[in-house]
């Protein structure tokens, strides 16, 4: 990064004069849930301000995810998908098409539903191209954006009578509201409020599920050692325990079977690679290059794995979204668990800490004369788009926080909910991804061999419904209060719920709720369900999944 987050933080704690703003709602956060519950606010003729952490819109959607996790298409509506309609009218104009001809790609990875009756939808594209549409979108509803601005998280938040009064960020300034927003991927309003959350993973009997909890020799996907065609040693000296263990390997007792404990899924970076030339830049080292932090997949490639290619899925203009694969992949398994909480400073030793071991990842399959030679000169090919991320030298500006704080709200969803075990009560929205949850750890097993664990994907048997409850806190607990992003679910259940699409949904009705608490001067906890039913279909969120009748 050419300036750290850190840095803007003392920068603007240094130079700017406090100030006092006002709004009828505050959403903390820029992220594709924040933008779609300021539109939505504004529509409905409130005022509305951003105050976000970021510089830039769009969260992980304009952060490098271009491979939309899309699950079933027809249950995302209302903004969410007018999202991808704006994507689609940006990808009809002949000059988005730089790299390739719009045949030359055609319709990789749309699906059936991309054009259909409602309006014209695409679901892949470029990250500077889903930024460009949130930028125009939220410059068309006329919404006030202030950026680079953090949360007091210590005493930044004033409360009254169970109600948040106002926020303040580093910089002195305050924001008064009758309704707030946190639409951050950390939680960080919300744990500031005061409001009951959990950070890692439940037993498998605090809800009665199946999935949840530490998941020891279940092997889901291919992100595991059992796709490797032979058995791999974790010690320095291959089955010599007294030579020490490779990096990126633990050593702790990885915990008892379905036991809870305090640790989250990997995070990485979605990176925009290409191979055309003309815009490709090559891998860069990092300043903290270490060769040996990359041994153990060498032995992995000496055993014969040869799946590095498999998540370079194609966006437009010869570009990929690219994503972790594998045993040892993007993936920075176990170097994530105190993100969570962490102050500011930490955080951005993490963010640091995870760029440098992915820069290194790729330089190392890249050029490292170890690796077989099969992969490393079909990898050499490819290198960063030069046309991406051009403020952050094409490094994607947004880490992949597939899970941080999670609330525990006025109800919890969980995988029973997600699988139609249990009717899910007042929905606001529906999701449809199958249940994926990345890589926990990577431990040794008993018999002396490397492993992963926690990687889980389990299908939902079809689109699901995600209550209401889960997007609010306890009654008594902030009543003023919506968490579209952090909401309260299981570490399991939002596996699936944590796509983007969904945030958008949830974002849109968040904001729905407020207005509506706000206009019948109630708590959030309090407001009719029947009420934001009928307007969440008014402004077309899709609550109910009817399935097509087979075509005879």
């Amino acid at each position: 990064m050419k300036i750290s987050q850190l840095a803007v933080l003392i920068l603007a704690s240094l130079g700017a004069d406090a100030a006092t703003r006002k709004a009828d709602i505050v959403i903390y956060g820029c992220t594709s849930s924040a933008i779609t519950a300021a539109v939505q606010a504004k529509k409905m003729g409130k005022s509305v301000m951003m105050v976000c952490p970021e510089e830039h819109l769009g969260g992980l959607t304009a952060g490098g995810l271009g491979w939309t996790d899309s699950g079933n298409k027809t249950v995302i509506g209302g903004l969410s998908r007018e999202f991808y309609h704006r994507v689609w009218q940006h990808y009809d104009k002949p000059e988005a098409w730089r790299w390739q001809k719009r045949e030359a790609y055609g319709n990789k990875g749309q699906g059936t539903e991309a054009l259909d009756s409602k309006g014209r939808t695409m679901w892949i594209f470029e990250p500077h191209v889903a930024e460009g549409v949130y930028e125009q979108w939220v410059k068309e509803a006329k919404i006030p954006i202030v950026r680079n601005a953090w949360l007091d998280r210590e005493k930044g938040v004033e409360m009254k009578d169970g109600r948040i009064v106002s926020i303040a960020t580093l910089d002195g300034n305050k924001y008064v509201a009758k309704m707030f927003i946190d639409a951050t991927y950390e939680g960080d309003l919300m744990a500031a409020a005061k409001v009951d959350y959990h950070v890692g993973r439940e037993s498998t009997a605090t809800y009665g599920e199946k999935w949840n909890g530490v998941q020891t020799g279940v092997l889901h996907h291919r992100h595991h050692f059992g796709a490797v065609p032979k058995p791999i040693s974790p010690y320095v000296i291959p089955g010599d325990p007294k030579s020490g263990v490779l990096p990126k390997i633990s050593t702790e007792f990885p915990g008892v079977y379905g036991a809870g404990d305090k640790k989250v899924q990997a995070y990485c970076f979605r990176m925009s690679l290409t191979q055309h030339e003309a815009n490709r830049v090559p891998f860069p080292k990092p300043a903290k290059y270490e060769p040996k932090d990359y041994e153990l997949l060498l032995r992995i490639f000496d055993a014969g794995w040869r799946e590095t290619f498999q998540k370079f899925d194609p966006i437009p203009n010869l570009k990929s979204d690219t994503n972790n694969h594998g045993p040892f992949s993007t993936d920075n398994i176990g170097r994530n668990w105190d993100y969570p909480e962490a102050n500011y400073a930490r955080r951005k030793e993490i963010f640091d800490e995870h760029v440098n071991y992915q820069q290194g990842w790729l330089y190392f399959i890249a050029n490292d004369p170890r690796v077989p030679a099969d992969v490393r000169t079909e990898f050499a090919k490819w290198g960063l788009a030069k046309d991406e991320f051009v403020k952050t030298g094409n490094w994607p500006h947004q880490m992949y926080i597939r899970e941080a704080r999670r609330m525990v709200g006025k109800y919890v969803m969980t995988e029973n909910e997600l699988t139609k075990k249990r009717p899910t009560p007042e929905p606001v929205g529906m999701g449809s991804y199958g249940i994926d949850s990345h890589n926990i750890q990577r431990y040794i097993t008993p018999d002396g061999y490397v492993q992963n664990e926690g990687d889980i994907g389990v299908s939902t048997n079809g689109p699901y419904q995600i209550s209401y409850g889960s997007l609010v806190p306890k009654k008594g607990q902030a009543g003023n209060l919506l968490v579209p992003v952090c909401l309260s679910s299981s570490h399991i259940a939002y596996g699936s719920i944590r796509m983007e699409p969904v945030f958008m949904i949830l974002g849109q009705s968040a904001a729905t709720a407020a207005v509506l608490a706000m206009d019948s001067k109630v708590d959030v906890q309090d407001l009719p369900y029947e009420v934001l039913r009928k307007k969440l279909v008014e402004d077309g969120q899709v609550l109910e999944f009817v399935k097509a009748p087979a075509v005879n």
